[in-house]
């Protein structure tokens, strides 16, 4: 079976073709980071556009890279939400006519659900059960997965999520956008403990995070230095790279101990952080966890995932969707 995947939930158009016995045959991805960086941001409404005018010439890029047609394909999985409500439309409304167009079966994908699948398109693929860790722009999650369409909420942020914390200390210290990475590499030139941010819900009893507090202890120490010291910066970078990898490491951990599983995977855009999976290979280490990371070209959003959840919801024998519909906001518990 050759599933088509679509993906268009925010500001990557992703597309793949997947087959259940030969696997990943062909993917491309279309970033619009550079048509966001200049307004600090992801443009919804330039987003949808510019969506509409990626897909089709991403299937045929694809189509020519597997050496495939477009009546070679059984079924088309596209991301029906959440995301951004006019990018989910436009990856939605193409899907459709083309399920209509070839005869095809067209089924939705939560987002979520094909972030926690990715780590099965890597080699070796982990087994059930196990916990994940969620991290992306949007959603920092632990999810306790006993199977496909088995998900079980053990925490989540009760404010900004990890990614959104990092592109917010990038604006401070004047990085641009997104932040992620340029934070990641300013760190890299830190002092190790020259500056001491705190750890939100660290201690707590619960699974959840908050990174919010976080944000605001960067902009007081912003607003005590030279942010025209570029050791200053690098400093402060590595201070706040610190907190964040504590926190979701130690959490990840605690998650591990209270449910009694020895397994993590670790999926979404932060996921590709080098220092959180550095501190999270020593703690797989020292505990006897194994531990999972899809490839780096797969944290971020792309179809290769959405393909793969499609395909793992024809075979749980889900209904395919008769009329495309969008939702900006859905909760995973809703989509098993």
């Amino acid at each position: 079976m050759l599933i088509l995947g679509i993906e268009t939930s925010c500001d990557e158009t992703g597309i793949a073709l997947y087959d259940k016995d030969a696997g990943l045959l062909a993917q491309a991805i279309h970033s619009q980071v550079d048509m966001h960086r200049a307004f600090g941001g992801v443009v919804p409404e330039l987003a949808s556009r510019d969506h509409i005018r990626r897909v089709l010439p991403l299937l045929d890029e694809c189509l020519r890279c597997a050496n495939r047609r477009k009546s070679d394909i059984d079924a088309i999985a596209v991301t029906e939400g959440p995301g951004l409500a006019g990018a989910l439309l436009a990856g939605a409304s193409i899907a459709h006519a083309l399920g209509w167009a070839l005869g095809r079966p067209v089924v939705g994908v939560h987002h979520l659900e094909g972030h926690l699948l990715s780590p099965m398109l890597a080699t070796p693929a982990p087994s059930f059960p196990f916990i994940a860790l969620l991290v992306s722009g949007g959603h920092t999650q632990l999810m306790r997965v006993e199977a496909l369409g088995d998900y079980r909420l053990l925490g989540e942020t009760l404010d900004d999520a990890a990614g959104e914390a990092f592109d917010k200390t990038a604006q401070l210290l004047g990085l641009g956008y997104p932040g992620g990475p340029a934070v990641s590499r300013l760190a890299d030139f830190g002092v190790p403990g020259a500056v001491r941010l705190p750890r939100p819900l660290l201690n707590s009893k619960d699974l959840n995070f908050s990174f919010s507090g976080l944000k605001t202890a960067v902009l007081n120490v912003v607003r005590r230095i030279d942010n025209t010291c570029e050791q200053a910066r690098a400093d402060l970078a590595l201070g706040f790279v610190d907190a964040v990898v504590d926190v979701l490491a130690n959490k990840s951990m605690a998650a591990l101990a209270k449910t009694g599983l020895t397994r993590l995977v670790v999926a979404g855009g932060v996921g590709a952080n080098r220092q959180l999976r550095e501190r999270l290979a020593a703690d797989a280490r020292r505990l006897g966890v194994e531990l999972f990371f899809p490839p780096p070209a797969l944290c971020t959003d792309n179809g290769a995932m959405i393909a793969r959840a499609g395909l793992a919801r024809l075979e749980r024998q889900r209904a395919p969707t008769a009329a495309f519909a969008v939702r900006p906001r859905w909760n995973l518990s809703e989509a098993v």
